[in-house]
């Protein structure tokens, strides 16, 4: 049987695929697991910090997510999943209220499945996303301007910014790249994270669709804290354990 307390690389590969596997590992767990003491756990955990593998958390540590890319590139990933979280978030909005759909390739799927029948005022930072939505005649849509960002679909400058100041909103659907009950929903890109915590502050109530893989995970910016999320509508292979971790900060889940 190897040693564990005398081989750090290879704990340290272990710990890897663990985090690979499930996202998250627990200080005491591995401690046990490996025969080792939790301050030795912790300090291996300190240097796959170092190398961008996970995030420290409080009695353990998250995986951080790799980039995932180009807009366009997304939009053909994981598109049956994205469909049936859409349409769970569709059936969320309330006829005569005023929501924001944020830029992203599931909330694009979400706008394409709102119900043509509903009287709604939509306001959205993708030019994409407001397309969809005028073919449906009982919409207003306002769509937030300034220059493009490529890698998110969306307007996400100090113009669009200005624009939200003077609205308010029943309901917001965000975007993130990743999220864990103990650093909340983050994101890889500085001015989309900026732009997605400008449109929190002006929603009654903040709706994240995740697909599984991001949770839990954590990227590079905070977009908000648990606590300020209302809503998870996620895969429903999520685990009991996260369920109950994001009720802890008065989240509700829907999963499908």
């Amino acid at each position: 049987m190897l040693d564990y307390a005398a081989f750090p690389e290879q704990r340290q590969a272990i710990i890897r695929q663990i985090l690979q596997e499930n996202g998250r590992v627990i200080c005491a767990e591995l401690a046990s697991r490996l025969n080792v003491s939790e301050h030795t756990i912790r300090r291996d955990l300190h240097e796959l910090s170092k190398e961008g593998i996970c995030k420290k958390v409080y009695g353990g540590a998250v995986i951080i997510l790799p980039e995932a890319g180009d807009y366009t590139v997304r939009k053909g990933t994981k598109a049956d999943k994205k469909s049936s979280i859409a349409q769970k978030c569709a059936r969320l909005v309330k006829s005569g209220s005023c929501i924001f759909i944020d830029t992203g390739t599931t909330n694009l799927a979400m706008a394409e499945a709102l119900p043509a029948e509903l009287s709604l005022t939509v306001v959205t930072n993708s030019p994409e996303i407001a397309a969809v939505l005028l073919k449906k005649p009982l919409y207003d849509v306002i769509v937030l301007g300034g220059q493009l960002q490529r890698s998110s679909g969306g307007c996400v400058g100090l113009s669009a910014i200005s624009q939200l100041q003077g609205i308010l909103f029943d309901q917001g659907f965000m975007g993130g790249c990743a999220m864990a009950p103990e650093s909340g929903l983050t994101g890889f890109d500085y001015n989309d994270c900026e732009f997605k915590r400008a449109v929190i502050k002006q929603c009654n109530e903040t709706i994240v669709a995740l697909t599984a893989d991001k949770i839990p995970a954590v990227a590079r910016y905070v977009v908000a804290e648990s606590s300020e999320i209302d809503v998870i509508v996620v895969e429903d292979n999520i685990s009991k354990e996260y369920c109950e971790a994001f009720r802890e900060h008065d989240i509700r889940i829907y999963a499908v």
